[in-house]
């Protein structure tokens, strides 16, 4: 079986999360760097890495890194790559990257030589002087980190946070990927109550339900490399059989509230796209008079910061209100709630048991955790 190395973008703060995904799927030599997992498997493995990863923003084949201190390098170390083992005659092979730390900063011109390099080998490897590039996509991405060049292949297409159950969201919705890590370092399982009493459209419950079945996020759908002609279609038919023998049934208790009830129809329209709809009760519910029955579950959530869709002063009131209310849960119930506020323990009443750092996009935030 030929090995092929993949490496997983996430945000910042995820790539211990990420690691442990692909160490559960069983991949090798998985490696957490910043912002981003590294690990190598076989191209049966590329279909399980898009179906399952909650955590990863894309899956990317890494044909090979280089020095490239120099255009010339970059040039050379491109085209001596095995591009057409991957790219058929026809195929549209766009490049796109970054720099960073090194000689060659213009991204333009990295764009370009990489692309005259990869044209250079097919066209030599296919005896054409002008390629036709009509067929399907392959996307080629470069990373240029500290004169060190890496060139990949991106096999998902649409960033992996879009599941395909958000039709659209709310004002500053969360990312999927960053709701789903939100869940796992609660390390809900499915077996007690889980509340988000600001649930928006609903993403934190609806990853919850994803987590609690076992469901594979990727199920609903579809892929840049399902149209690959060097990956075997039967091998996602394959995985997606694999993802669903390792599905839960059960009965959960999760719930979302939101005082809007635009975005509560929103939320319960999401979750019915996700199939997770008969496992998640959403209600219009106000937060600052939030109360649940039982000893013992967890509260999930992201209410608003401040920064982008209330001001400041609403968002402390908020948090005010909410530490009221969080003051008469029993003791067996644990609260795990992101917000970029710095002020936000002082506002909430009580100082975090813990505190783990993470990105909401470029907006750093801190996930403030009462066991």
């Amino acid at each position: 079986m030929e090995k092929l190395t993949f490496a997983v973008p996430t945000l910042f703060g995820l790539e211990g999360l990420c690691a442990d995904e692909l160490r559960r799927l069983g991949m090798e030599n998985v490696r957490a760097d910043n912002g981003r997992v590294t690990c190598t498997g076989t191209f049966a493995d590329l279909p399980r890495l898009n179906l399952n990863l909650r955590t990863g923003e894309r899956v990317l084949l890494v044909l090979g890194t280089f020095p490239a201190a120099d255009f010339d390098a970059l040039f050379e170390g491109t085209r001596a790559l095995p591009w057409e083992r991957f790219l058929p005659r026809e195929g549209q092979f766009p490049v796109k990257g970054h720099s960073l730390n090194s000689a060659l900063h213009s991204v333009p011109a990295c764009q370009s030589v990489v692309k005259k390099a990869i044209a250079a080998r097919l066209g030599a490897k296919y005896g054409l002087n002008t390629l036709p590039e009509t067929g399907v996509l392959y996307q080629v991405q470069f990373s240029i980190m500290r004169d060190e060049a890496a060139l990949m292949l991106d096999t998902s297409g649409a960033g992996l946070h879009k599941r395909g159950y958000r039709a659209q969201g709310v004002a500053a919705p969360l990312r999927e990927t960053l709701a789903a890590a939100m869940v796992l370092l609660s390390r809900y399982r499915g077996k007690d109550p889980f509340c988000d009493p600001f649930c928006g459209s609903g993403t934190i419950p609806i990853e919850a339900a994803l987590i609690a079945k076992n469901r594979a996020p990727g199920l609903n759908r579809t892929f840049s490399a399902q149209k690959w002609s060097c990956v075997d279609k039967k091998l996602w038919l394959q995985a997606a059989d694999e993802a669903m023998d390792k599905e839960f049934q059960g009965d959960y208790e999760i719930w979302g509230g939101d005082l809007d009830p635009a975005a509560v129809e929103l939320a319960r329209h999401n979750a019915a796209l996700a199939e997770v709809d008969d496992v998640i009760r959403f209600d219009v519910d106000d937060a600052r008079t939030f109360h649940w029955g039982g000893l013992y579950g967890r509260v999930v959530t992201n209410p608003p910061y401040g920064e982008r869709i209330m001001e400041r002063k609403e968002a402390e009131e908020l948090y005010r209100a909410f530490g009221r209310a969080w003051s008469k849960f029993p003791e067996g119930w644990k609260l795990y709630l992101l917000s970029s506020h710095t002020e936000f323990e002082r506002t909430f009443g009580r100082r975090a048991d813990k505190k783990r750092k993470l990105y909401n996009g470029m907006l750093k935030c801190d996930l403030f955790m009462y066991l």
